[in-house]
């Protein structure tokens, strides 16, 4: 079973690659802000991390990391909507997302749960800006953003699954292997972009 569980995880990686920080098929509603997250796999990888690391820490934890993401991605949405300031960096901040998250969970770090939500809001504010960028050229912003909010929800939840169950099997290696594949592709996302 975490043999099969472990070749999908590994097969999924190997899709046409989409870029996430683009309207799909010229449609900007709610089909759109929900395969925004989902076609990107920066975005769904530090997401998925996201869920993995709550569950492996358990507790809650392991709802309040997924539960506060979205809530402070839609924080850094709006702060791009609105131009108070400009995040600088997002790209970059993005990618290291993704490999932190992949390096805490191979450490198996277990900060209180404030510490958690502080580190992961950091990441959110940038994932949310990215997605907050797409909204002026959206035709409906309401569904845009309820769809990429709905889409992150569900890839948190997919996440503290695979985390739940991985944690009873092999004590724990699957995590390590998980882990280790959301790094090296944190690692492609980061150099990607300077290549």
């Amino acid at each position: 079973m975490i043999f099969t569980l472990t070749i999908i995880f590994i097969l999924s990686f190997f899709h046409i690659e989409a870029n996430a920080h683009s309207l799909v098929s010229g449609y900007s509603g709610f089909g759109s802000g929900f395969s925004h997250p989902m076609l990107g796999l920066d975005h769904f990888l530090a997401m998925f991390g996201v869920g993995v690391w709550g569950a492996q820490m358990g507790g809650r934890r392991m709802w309040s990391l997924p539960m506060s993401f979205p809530l402070i991605m839609c924080i850094g949405a709006l702060i791009a909507i609105s131009k108070v300031f400009t995040f600088i960096l997002v790209e970059q901040v993005i990618a290291l997302s993704v490999m932190a998250l992949g390096c805490i969970i191979l450490v198996k770090w277990s900060p209180n749960e404030l510490i958690a939500i502080l580190v992961i809001s950091i990441f959110a504010l940038f994932h949310g800006y990215a997605h907050g960028i797409e909204l002026p050229r959206a035709n409906d912003p309401i569904s845009f953003i309820s769809g990429f909010v709905l889409s992150t929800g569900l890839i948190h939840l997919f996440g503290v699954g695979i985390g739940y169950f991985c944690d009873k099997f092999y004590n724990g290696k699957v995590f390590n292997i998980i882990a280790i594949l959301i790094t090296i592709f944190g690692l492609y996302f980061l150099f990607k972009i300077y290549i």
